[in-house]
């Protein structure tokens, strides 16, 4: 079984937090439904994907399916914190992969999909990681391919790209689980990656202008950037 999706987007708080919510709109739950395995790319380390989406509001529970022609093809929907959306990878039969965020009414924003069928992307984390106000969202695009971080700021309503660092992963084909994510140890908040060859454990600072990494220690397995993530 996948392992649930935890801190990945720990960091989320501020991102729909301008208008605090009424109760009875706050997603309380999400999981993904409908098994599927109409798409063959088994990149988390098995055949099946989902087809669709089931967010939990004020005890009633809204489903939201996908076209035929693609799956949420993910870990686990992660709730954002304040409960207005879920952040999910969802990927096309032809397409591949987009990060996108959908509420109750369906999809509120979403990056383009990669462009190619069997191309996936794996969440770094999401945060204010310069300090303006506005929140980031990160990923790395083909993680196990292109190897590429990539950071989107959110305004509300769209997804605009603002970054890409080569040279930076976070999953090999086959785990069910992508470890690393945001951190802040007091020195400002950092992503904690692996280098592209799984030789180091890397942070990367991102001022809104340029980032800056640095080496925290050798890789020694998924394990060693939970541990940095931590803090240790």
């Amino acid at each position: 079984m996948r392992r649930a999706a935890g801190h990945l987007f720990a960091c989320l708080a501020a991102l729909f937090t301008a208008a605090p919510l009424a109760a009875a709109d706050v997603i309380t739950a999400a999981r993904y439904l409908e098994p599927t395995t109409r798409y063959d790319h088994a990149v988390l380390g098995d055949a099946v994907e989902w087809g669709a989406l089931e967010l939990t509001v004020a005890g009633r529970r809204y489903v939201l399916r996908l076209a035929e022609s693609r799956v949420f093809e993910d870990i686990a929907p992660r709730i954002l914190p304040g409960g207005a959306a879920v952040v999910v990878v969802e990927s096309d039969l032809r397409k591949g992969a987009r990060l996108a965020i959908y509420g109750i009414a369906g999809l509120v924003a979403a990056t383009p999909f990669i462009g190619q069928s069997h191309r996936w992307l794996a969440p770094v984390g999401a945060a204010d990681l310069d300090g303006d106000g506005k929140i980031e969202i990160a990923y790395v695009d083909r993680p196990h391919l292109r190897k590429v971080l990539r950071i989107w700021r959110f305004d509300g309503e769209a997804l605009h790209l603002v970054a890409d660092l080569p040279g930076l992963t976070n999953h090999r084909i086959g785990w069910d689980f992508i470890p690393g994510g945001i951190r802040d140890c007091g020195r400002g908040l950092e992503m904690i990656l692996a280098d592209a060859d799984w030789r180091d454990v890397i942070a990367i600072r991102w001022d809104g202008q340029s980032a800056q990494a640095r080496r925290l220690g050798a890789y020694g397995g998924p394990e060693s950037l939970d541990r940095a993530l931590n803090c240790n």
